[in-house]
């Protein structure tokens, strides 16, 4: 289920982190306010993020290839839209 408390980029990470990996938990977390006036903070509100996520699909992954999974998923946003991007990738269990 997609967090309606975030903004539109906040809602699409969600949307395809759910699609890609169906994960057990996912919490994607808007640290934006903390970079305001830092480079790469474009005025939007939603350019910097932590995901935070429990999947399957991470069980026998280096802490690399889950982040390349992660990166993966949100494809073309990471160079369009997410200026920076923390990675918490756990599998179920950990």
């Amino acid at each position: 289920m997609v967090d309606s408390s975030l903004g539109p980029v906040g809602q699409e990470i969600a949307a395809r982190l759910e699609a890609a990996l169906t994960p057990e938990r996912l919490a994607v977390i808007n640290d934006s306010a903390q970079h305001r006036g830092h480079m790469g903070d474009d005025g939007s509100g939603e350019s910097h993020f932590t995901v935070e996520i429990v999947a399957a699909a991470f069980a026998g992954q280096s802490r690399v290839a889950r982040q390349r999974l992660v990166n993966s998923a949100l494809g073309d946003m990471m160079r369009e839209k997410v200026h920076a991007l923390a990675i918490k990738a756990r599998a179920p269990g950990e």
